[in-house]
């Protein structure tokens, strides 16, 4: 279940919950990917973006732009993998959750 953006942590911790919930899906769809009998051509892909996005929630607010592009790189990779699709709409969800990117100045 998503939390509502101004919602803080039931744990006490002062994590960011986008984060949480951006590493929880990132890592169920790791984990799915993983146990994925097949190979696809861009399967290296989706793991590297995959790790990249793990990182980001390790070192805390990640840059929007950067999650908005690993996302596209990853539905590119996987997308027609229906296997995976609810992993997929499971880290676009929480990638959302941290809105728009900012619009240039001006």
């Amino acid at each position: 279940m998503l939390r509502s953006l101004g919602q803080r942590p039931v744990t006490g911790s002062d994590e960011d919950p986008r984060v949480a919930e951006l590493r929880t899906a990132v890592s169920r769809l790791r984990r799915e990917l993983a146990a994925h009998p097949s190979e696809f051509p861009d399967r290296g892909i989706a793991e590297d973006e995959l790790g990249a996005l793990a990182a980001m929630t390790i070192e805390g607010a990640p840059e929007i732009p950067r999650l908005r592009r690993s996302l596209l790189l990853i539905a590119g990779a996987i997308g027609s993998v229906s296997a995976l699709s609810r992993g997929l709409s499971d880290v676009r969800d929480a990638v959302e959750l941290f809105g728009e990117p900012p619009r240039g100045r001006g």
